[in-house]
């Protein structure tokens, strides 16, 4: 009798590299049943890898993947052909046209048996697009019609018509509004088959059963969500380092001990050279004394050196249970904006595309704003407007201080320069020391300060643009980030969050990734729709929902 549930998803001796041989899993186990489970890792650690595996589009080198239950996959880039129908991304194009033959009186077989048994596909389909929030979405639209968000939550619709048993998410709030966002959210609590997410999301990982934290190439469990895994690592954590104070103390003792039989070693070596200068025995004696101590010796020293060895073994796999997720710390005195002082200016701003700033708008001081609206609001628009990059159709946007811009597309670095040289370009007066002294408080040190910026992984890709404009001269006073949390894992955001702890000047965060707006202490919400509202207090769950 078979040990799994009906739907499971199973990965055996698994191994896979890429074609250059960069190696990704070997001799890989996993098991996965019914529930949801949010996967979670560093950056590079392989998770976009392992559920394009798990889903088929990828096979490995040796191993086996094996899948019970039909799967739906949901891509981290997904790129869908404007041109395209609704219908046909929902996949029930051929179905549509089918009925629509039969209600016009053509009695062909080959209508009937497109339609199959699903003869209220498209009352299926409009009641899965009402759930996802997309009930205005018609069928015969096409995807350029619709915004990114809309197109991801689409190919969701999609999966869910499919009736999947096993559901493959893979960072799917990436460019979802707050609204989209909770239809998500209400849509992964519903599912009751085998779920696997991919996420940075903090609020989409609390709704799952059991956090898998990939590392290393092994994966390790913690039940609950993510707040409950936060707490068990923590405990964790904690014992790991006390085992490793406890052995670093057994160490130093086994050190000392070492050193003491040495010394009495030694004591001893004198005063039988002694005797035997001495020659108070017979010589033959004093031989066999100087042969029973140099073994006695050579015993007591292998055991020390032993013992020793034990200890500095205890305490290298000790250290290894310790997380060593260093944590950005960086000094920015030169980005400070005292109180009161102007930053920003908008008047009557109207933008190409999106709304218009309606009458004055001010920014003084060193506030920390939070940018949020529905996706196509404008709000990439209007930063690209203030950092200059769009000329206004009319109205002003005046900055006051220096400012920098990071888009979500990171651009501001060139990949056929190494990191070092990229934050040159932004500080040309400054000395390849100094910024390679400056540069390793932003995890750069070394060898890693001369990787070509086209080689890094997402998270180091951003934690370089973010040192390129903070390092930036002049310092900038105005820091302006547009979806800066989509594509980090969460020791990037905690990274990200840190960097701004140091920040002393005025922030403009675009984002829809609530819990990271309220970690970095924002100070007023802006709501852009028809025009730019502040909000009387942060946005509340019921907000989000959306109609």
């Amino acid at each position: 009798m078979s040990t799994f549930p009906s739907h499971h998803i199973t990965c055996t001796s698994l191994s896979f590299a890429w074609p250059d041989g960069t190696g990704v899993f070997d001799g890989f186990q996993l098991a996965v049943g019914p529930g949801r489970t949010g996967l979670i890792g560093l950056n590079g650690s392989g998770k976009s890898t392992l559920l394009r595996l798990m889903a088929g589009d990828l096979a490995p080198s040796e191993g086996a993947v094996r899948t019970w239950g039909e799967v739906g996959y949901l891509p981290q880039d997904l790129v869908l052909d404007t041109a395209l129908r609704v219908d046909e991304v929902l996949g029930i194009a051929a179905q549509r046209k089918a009925l629509h033959a039969i209600e016009a009186g053509d009695p062909s077989e080959e209508h009937f048996t497109a339609v199959g048994d699903d003869w209220d596909v498209e009352e299926r389909a409009h009641a899965t697009l009402d759930q996802l929030g997309l009930g205005h979405i018609g069928l015969d639209r096409t995807i350029g019609e619709v915004s990114g968000g809309e197109g991801v939550l689409l190919r969701l619709a999609a999966l869910l018509l499919a009736r999947p048993e096993v559901l493959l998410l893979d960072e799917p709030t990436n460019n979802l509004d707050l609204y989209a966002r909770r239809r998500l959210y209400d849509t992964v609590s519903a599912w009751s088959g085998v779920l696997v997410v991919v996420s940075h999301d903090r609020e989409l990982l609390e709704l799952v059963d059991q956090i898998a934290d990939l590392r290393d190439g092994e994966v390790r469990w913690y039940g609950g969500g993510y707040s409950a895994y936060e707490d068990a690592l923590a405990v964790e954590q904690e014992a790991a380092e006390r085992m490793v104070r406890v052995a670093e103390a057994d160490v130093q003792r086994q050190k000392r001990e070492l050193e003491d039989a040495q010394v009495k070693l030694a004591r001893r070596k004198r005063y039988g050279q002694k005797m035997w200068d001495s020659k108070r025995e017979p010589k033959i004696v004093m031989g066999a004394r100087k042969r029973a101590a140099q073994e006695s010796a050579g015993k007591h020293r292998i055991m020390h050196t032993e013992k020793l060895a034990e200890a500095k073994e205890r305490l290298d796999e000790a250290a290894e249970a310790v997380r060593d997720d260093d944590e950005i710390r960086v000094e920015l005195p030169f980005t400070k904006v005292h109180p009161g002082r102007a930053v920003l200016r908008l008047s009557g701003l109207r933008m190409k595309y999106g709304p218009e700033v309606k009458g004055e708008f001010e920014i003084r001081g060193p506030e920390r704003i939070a940018l949020i609206g529905r996706n196509g609001a404008g709000k990439t628009t209007l930063l690209r407007t203030i950092s200059g990059e769009l000329d206004p159709v009319a109205g002003e946007a005046t900055a006051e201080v220096p400012l920098r811009f990071l888009p979500q597309r990171l651009d501001v670095l060139d990949d056929d320069l190494s990191v070092v040289e990229n934050v040159a370009r932004f500080a040309p007066e400054a000395t390849n020391n100094r910024i390679r002294a400056r540069l390793a408080r932003f995890l750069f040190r070394g060898a890693r300060a001369d990787q070509l910026a086209g080689t890094l992984s997402g998270g180091e890709r951003f934690r370089a643009a973010l040192a390129a404009l903070l390092l930036a001269e002049p310092a900038p006073q105005l820091l302006m980030l547009d979806e800066p949390t989509n594509n980090l894992d969460m020791a990037s955001v905690r990274k990200l969050t840190a960097a701004l702890d140091a920040y002393e000047g005025a922030l403009i965060v675009a984002s829809h990734d609530m819990p990271f707006l309220e970690s970095i202490g924002i100070t007023r919400w802006l709501l852009l729709d028809d025009t730019l509202h502040t909000l009387p207090a942060p946005p509340m769950q019921s907000d989000l929902a959306g109609d």
